[in-house]
C-alpha cells in the first residue's frame, strides 16, 4: 500500500470516527477524537480516552496531561508532529469516568485499524487502561511500567503511566520521567536491528 493509499484510509478512519454512533458516548461528546500526528511515525502513543479539553477541541492531549506530554517529548528531541497520539475509547466519557467495555468494544476496531496502517515500530500504552486493552494477560501497570515488550506482530510496547496520573500523584512523576527516557535508547535499538521481512514470526510476547 503507497503513502497516499494509506493516508486516504487513515483519514477514512478519522472521518467514520467523527460521524460515529456506536456507543452511547456519541449522545453525550461535543467531538470525536481520532487522534492526530504523523502518519509515518515510527512511535504511537494510545492513552486511556479524551477528556474535556480534547473533548472541546477534538485534539488529543490537549489539556494539563498533554502539555506534561509535550515536555517529555522535547525531553528526548522530539515533538507532537513527529510522533501519533490516540486513545482506546474515541469519545469523552461523562464526568472523564473509565470507559466502560462496550465503549471499548465499540471503538476497538478503529484502534486496530489505524495501528494496522501505520505501522508503528514502538507502541507506547499510557495509562492502566490502554495497558488492559493492548497488552492482556500481563500484570498490572504497576509491574510492567517501563518494560518493552514484543508482540507476535513485530511491534514493540511500552507501557507507562498516563501523564494524568502523574500529575495527580507526585510520587509517580519522576518515575514516568525516568520510563519515557528509555524510548529513544530503545527506538534505536530497534532501527538497528536487521528487518525481517515477515514480521508475524514471534510465537509469543518478548521483553527486550
Amino acid at each position: 500500500m503507497d503513502d497516499l493509499t494509506t493516508k486516504n484510509e487513515l483519514d477514512n478512519i478519522e472521518q467514520n470516527v467523527s460521524k460515529c454512533f456506536g456507543c452511547k458516548l456519541s449522545k453525550t461528546r461535543k467531538n470525536a477524537v481520532p487522534g492526530s500526528g504523523d502518519y509515518n511515525a515510527e512511535i504511537m502513543f494510545i492513552g486511556e480516552a479524551p477528556g474535556a479539553n480534547e473533548d472541546e477541541k477534538g485534539i488529543p492531549f490537549c489539556g494539563a496531561a498533554g502539555k506534561f506530554l509535550d515536555e517529555m517529548l522535547a525531553s528526548i528531541g522530539l515533538d507532537r508532529s513527529k510522533v501519533f497520539i490516540t486513545n482506546v475509547v474515541k469519545c469523552r466519557p461523562p464526568e472523564n469516568r473509565d470507559p466502560e467495555y462496550d465503549e471499548k468494544v465499540a471503538c476497538r476496531q478503529y484502534l486496530e485499524d489505524q495501528i494496522k496502517l501505520m505501522k508503528p515500530k514502538i507502541i507506547v500504552c499510557l495509562g492502566r487502561h490502554a495497558c488492559v486493552s493492548l497488552l492482556p494477560g500481563q500484570p498490572s501497570i504497576s509491574k510492567i511500567h517501563g518494560k518493552a515488550l514484543k508482540r507476535p506482530n513485530g511491534i514493540v510496547y511500552l507501557p507507562l503511566y498516563h501523564p494524568a496520573a502523574a500529575l495527580h500523584n507526585g510520587g509517580l512523576r519522576q518515575t514516568l520521567i525516568d520510563d519515557f527516557s528509555k524510548l529513544k535508547p530503545l527506538l534505536e535499538k530497534i532501527n538497528k536491528e536487521p528487518q525481517k521481512k515477515d514480521k508475524i514470526e514471534f510465537k509469543q510476547e518478548t521483553l527486550i
